[in-house]
């Protein structure tokens, strides 16, 4: 089969809509089939590239609010690219209108993956009235298109949709997985030498969030935390590894360490990837504050190397954590404090370990195309 993925970021935009669709698209490669993206055009990117064997075409778009002129401007390219797909596969939010018309126009099947889906939440993320208003009807704009099949990563999600009107025969659940190769128990000398590298002694206990400083991803939350947590763990720092996108979140998350007066934070950009595990090993637990999340990548990374997380008791993540965790309220600050502090006191639950492969994900994405695709 031939699929054209027609998503507004892919890799190496980082995030984890880009890392599943990365590992998607390259899976089904692997498995025999060809697979087409159409994206953003990113600064040092290429506006087409075989990369794992996936075709990338992307689409030139302003820098601001790139993923806005994406909806349009995808359009006409996108509209070459799936003229030979058999299926077109899209996500939420801006890739959706465009895959959503061009297959009813070319009459091909569409699926469509939703991450989350916040609904009324919209208006709990301190945007003012107005965006939270525009935000919550692009999201019931994009649901409301008949799609052929919606693809969940988690129960949570699925649940969500199905509260929505939508129906239960086109929503399959796919979890998203993880590389368990990469995901592993580090050596203790890799430790140590993160741990120098940052200027943090051995003794002291550190915290650790990694990612985007999305709208739903509740980093302010863990910055406030940092005062209640250091006056109860003297001897702790906080290590923030975030993307600079989206530019305005990460800026709101600077100016809150600096208006803090917080000395016992560190922002670290990115790390490469296969250098992630290494920050993960240095740290004593993974803190993940989200306001929502649809599958929770940190969370269930840091769960595959042995290492306590706090998580926020929301959207999929009570559904996909396991190991040793304690689970606290969204959106509040007093409560992440002492979700560390009991992590540093040793207070935890524990479950067995719940593994996510890839492979998995592949295999049903194929199954539901091979069903819904139009035969020749």
């Amino acid at each position: 089969m031939k699929i054209c993925f027609i998503i507004e970021y892919y890799s190496p935009h980082i995030g984890g809509g880009e890392v599943l669709f990365q590992n998607l698209a390259v899976g089904l490669v692997k498995a025999g089939h060809q697979c087409d993206v159409v994206t953003c055009l990113l600064p040092g990117t290429e506006e087409h590239e075989k990369v794992n064997g996936v075709d990338i075409y992307r689409v030139p778009v302003p820098q601001f609010a790139d993923r806005y002129w994406f909806t349009i401007l995808s359009i006409p390219l996108a509209w070459q690219i799936a003229k030979k797909a058999d299926v077109i596969h899209t996500m939420t939010y801006n890739g959706a209108f465009p895959a959503w018309l061009i297959a009813r126009l070319q009459k091909k099947p569409v699926v469509m993956l939703a991450h989350e889906v916040l609904g009324k939440k919209w208006f709990n993320l301190n945007f003012n009235f107005f965006i939270s208003f525009l935000c919550k009807l692009l999201e019931d704009l994009v649901l409301c298109l008949p799609y052929d099949a919606y693809s969940c990563n988690s129960k949570s999600t699925m649940n969500s949709l199905k509260n929505r009107g939508i129906d239960p025969q086109k929503l399959f659940l796919a979890y998203p997985g993880i590389d368990y190769e990469l995901f592993v128990q580090k050596a203790e000398d890799q430790e140590k030498k993160i741990r120098k590298q940052l200027g943090v002694r051995n003794s002291t206990f550190i915290y650790m969030y990694y990612g985007r400083p999305g709208m739903v991803k509740g980093i302010e939350y863990l910055v406030k935390a940092v005062p209640l947590i250091k006056k109860e763990i003297p001897d702790s720092k906080l290590i923030l590894i975030l993307s600079k996108r989206p530019a305005t979140k990460y800026a709101e998350i600077l100016r809150l360490i600096k208006e803090l007066n917080l000395e016992d934070v560190i922002v670290l950009d990115p790390v490469p990837r296969k250098l992630l595990p290494y920050y993960i090993q240095a740290s004593d637990c993974v803190v993940v504050p989200s306001i929502n999340e649809g599958f929770g990548f940190t969370c269930v990374e840091a769960c595959a190397m042995g290492k306590p997380v706090v998580a926020t008791n929301v959207g999929s993540l009570p559904e996909v954590i396991s190991g040793k965790y304690v689970l606290v309220s969204p959106g509040n600050a007093e409560q992440l404090a002492e979700g560390v502090m009991n992590i540093c006191s040793g207070r935890y639950d524990i479950s067995e370990k719940k593994v996510f492969r890839w492979e998995n994900t592949v295999q049903k994405h194929i199954e539901v195309y091979k069903k819904i695709a139009i035969p020749k």
